[in-house]
């Protein structure tokens, strides 16, 4: 770009600029007689927010903070704590005698030795009865900054329907091997489409999902089973059109199909309808006489395209499933890196032995309470006064492979819950052996009055499923936590913290993903050494990305096995609106439909097991504070940097001010310094500003180490 091209695109972006704030004051306005509008009709007797949000365009909740007298009267919530101490415990109550065995227990570490001592609590308080949550129900304005209180189990739970499974649902080996997909890789914005060795160039108009069908069928007439986009994402072909990706995105996949109409499912295969999300959605299609089925997703669910060509995407699907089958006989990729892992983990189940009946599904009630209490990775920006306002530097250290780290224990067998009195009547060295082994434990912590590092351990912040990590001294909070964290909280570098004992839930230890793991972590190590030795540039790219791709797998089929509760989504016409389910969430509308989502409650699935994910998050949130690396005999992590060096965790990643000497073999689990800046910088103050701080440090490194 020269002088002058750059002067007339600066006034070209000013003019953008001013038409923005055009726009923003034009919607301002907008939402202002909207929100009267709301008002006013809260203040009619029988006015119900079920029958106002689609009418809005709001979700529920977003309609009860604008006009609270719509609130339902069910919603009315009593807060544990008084507003603005969100640590504050509730009083203590009288322990009802039959339930006297939960009186919590202190735990503290044994003189000189990371193993815990116990002593009695001062005053025992009988946990909360609890029952699990709606996950999707709107909030009162007055709770909607309270903390959100996790739940425990129930001090009368009956073991025989809590700490029990699932009757007749096991996780089993299949008898039956998938069925490969044909399948075309397509850039919607280039119209090139690869379909096996060939490569052809489609018109696609404006690349609505009719167009691209009838272009790609008939370019391919044999059929085709599966599209990926590899780039032009054209979900976003209208997004200046609806205020939310999601918005654009669902109308997308609602428009017109001539001849086709959305899926509704065949055989074995129980997915069926749209898949509405902002970036990486799914379109199910079936003929109107269901001759032929169809689904177009997203490349971005398996890696990052950097602007490479469909036909790399394409070598890196047979570069995957060449090294998978190295390690899995009748392996098959299918549409997604989660229905690929639970798929490839089935086919290790054991035909012979002790697990060869399968692994047992966890009762209801315990799979709701570890949806509830069981967070995934650790993502949290610390801002000034706690690091500097001007940084020295930006270093990025990304644990290589993370998750595959923690795969080699997890929890089997049937649960038992360990109260307090149980838990405290054991030796030291038992009570030791339960905290390392597989266990979910209710606790109430106390960060010491010398803290003055990062906090340790997850606490329940306001939000759906949004966590903080307390590190005030003297903070007081209850919590769940797995045993690798409370392990690192009364064993960590610098000073253990106060835990006291409330409830929880102990497994055997056994090894249910431990075949799995190491079959995906060989085929991931092959494709990265291809990687890096590979002379011609496209293929090593290729191989780069199906490592990528293994890394999926083991990802997103460990959070495949935490089983969420199923969200049903559906449209409603924009006449009808009253038919929209009164539990239902508006996510998106236009002139003609609105579409909206509900919660169905948890689904008899055969591979659920959320007290592995949980375990396995558990370890990975651990290790970002303190991991052994045995054969250096040396430890990385953030508990081993100085006070207010620690910028940021974000799941796998921690950004630090300085350097550290910690070693890095290629294994899974090691810190690869990934990116680094030199200060002094601002402190970042949003998530926007550290990502593009880590971005800069991430081209900043490559220049430095590549010369380029």
């Amino acid at each position: 770009m020269e002088a002058p091209s750059y002067t007339a695109a600066l006034a070209e972006l000013r003019t953008v600029r001013d038409e923005i704030k055009k726009a923003q004051a034009a919607l301002a306005k907008l939402e202002a007689v909207r929100d009267k509008q709301l008002a006013v009709l809260g203040g009619y007797e029988k006015a119900k927010a079920e029958r106002i949000a689609p009418a809005a365009g709001l979700s529920l909740a977003e309609v009860v903070a604008r006009a609270p007298a719509l609130a339902p009267d069910s919603l009315t919530v009593t807060p544990d704590a008084a507003p603005g101490t969100p640590d504050a415990q509730p009083e203590p109550t009288a322990q009802p005698a039959e339930h006297a065995d939960t009186a919590p227990l202190s735990v503290a570490p044994a003189e000189g030795a990371p193993a815990p001592s116990m002593t009695p609590a001062p005053q025992p308080v009988s946990p909360p009865r609890a029952t699990m949550p709606p996950q999707h129900a709107s909030t009162p304005p007055a709770a909607l900054d309270a903390p959100r209180t996790l739940p425990s189990i129930p001090a009368d739970a009956p073991e025989a329907r809590w700490f029990t499974h699932t009757a007749n649902l096991n996780s089993q080996r299949p008898n039956f091997v998938q069925q490969a997909r044909s399948t075309v890789f397509l850039d919607t914005g280039t119209g090139i489409l690869v379909h096996r060795d060939q490569i052809h160039r489609l018109e696609l108009g404006a690349r609505s999902a009719a167009e691209i069908l009838t272009a790609v069928f008939h370019t391919v007439p044999d059929g085709v089973e599966r599209i990926y986009i590899t780039g032009g994402d054209p979900w976003h072909r209208d997004t200046e059109r609806y205020p939310y990706l999601r918005d654009a995105v669902a109308a997308w996949l609602n428009a017109p199909t001539p001849g086709w109409r959305t899926d509704t499912g065949r055989g074995k295969d129980r997915m069926a309808g749209h898949f509405v999300h902002p970036r990486t959605p799914v379109a199910r299609y079936q003929r109107d006489d269901e001759s032929q089925h169809v689904e177009i997703r997203s490349m971005g669910e398996w890696f990052d395209l950097d602007g490479d060509e469909p036909a790399v995407a394409r070598d890196a699907f047979v570069l995957l499933w060449q090294a998978l089958r190295r390690h899995f006989d009748d392996a098959v990729i299918m549409g997604s890196p989660s229905q690929t892992g639970r798929d490839l983990w089935t086919r290790t189940i054991p035909a012979r032995g002790q697990h060869a009946e399968g692994y047992p599904v966890l009762s209801e009630e315990l799979r709701g309470l570890l949806h509830a209490t069981a967070g995934q990775g650790r993502t949290e920006l610390i801002t000034p006064p706690r690091v500097p306002d001007q940084l020295p530097g930006l270093v990025e250290y990304d644990r290589t492979f993370a998750y595959a780290k923690h795969t080699w224990k997890s929890p089997v067998g049937t649960p038992r819950r360990i109260t307090a009195r149980t838990f405290a009547s054991w030796s030291q060295k038992e009570q030791t052996k339960a905290l390392y082994g597989c266990g979910h434990w209710h606790v109430r912590v106390t960060v010491p009055d010398t803290w003055n590092h990062v906090g340790i351990l997850p606490a329940a912040a306001p939000g759906d499923r949004a966590w903080h990590y307390p590190s005030t001294p003297g903070t007081t909070f209850t919590t769940w936590a797995g045993g690798p964290e409370i392990h690192t909280a009364l064993s960590n570098p610098l000073q253990p913290w106060k835990i006291e004992i409330l409830d929880g839930i102990l497994f055997d230890d056994g090894k249910p993903l431990d075949d799995w793991a190491k079959k995906l972590k060989e085929a991931w190590t092959n494709l990265t050494t291809q990687s890096h030795f590979q002379q011609d540039r496209s293929q090593a790219r290729a191989a780069h990305l199906a490592s990528r791709a293994v890394r999926a797998i083991l990802l997103y089929g460990i959070g495949s096995f935490a089983q969420r509760p199923r969200m049903v989504t559906g449209t409603t016409p924009r006449t009808l609106e009253r038919e929209v389910p009164a539990d239902a969430e508006i996510i998106g509308f236009d002139d003609d439909l609105i579409t909206w989502q509900k919660p169905t409650g948890f689904s008899r699935d055969p591979n659920a097991h959320p007290e592995w994910a949980a375990a396995i998050w558990s370890g990975a949130r651990a290790a970002l504070l303190s991991q052994r690396h045995r054969e250096q005999d040396t430890y990385a992590g953030a508990l081993h940097t100085p006070p207010g060096s620690v910028v940021a965790f974000r799941t796998d990643a921690l950004y630090l001010t300085s350097t550290h000497n910690w070693p890095y073999q290629h294994q899974p689990g090691d810190y690869l310094h990934k990116g680094h800046l030199t200060g002094p910088l601002a402190a970042p103050a949003s998530e926007e500003d550290l990502l593009a701080l880590r971005d800069a440090g991430r081209a900043a490194l490559t220049q430095t180490t590549t010369g380029v």
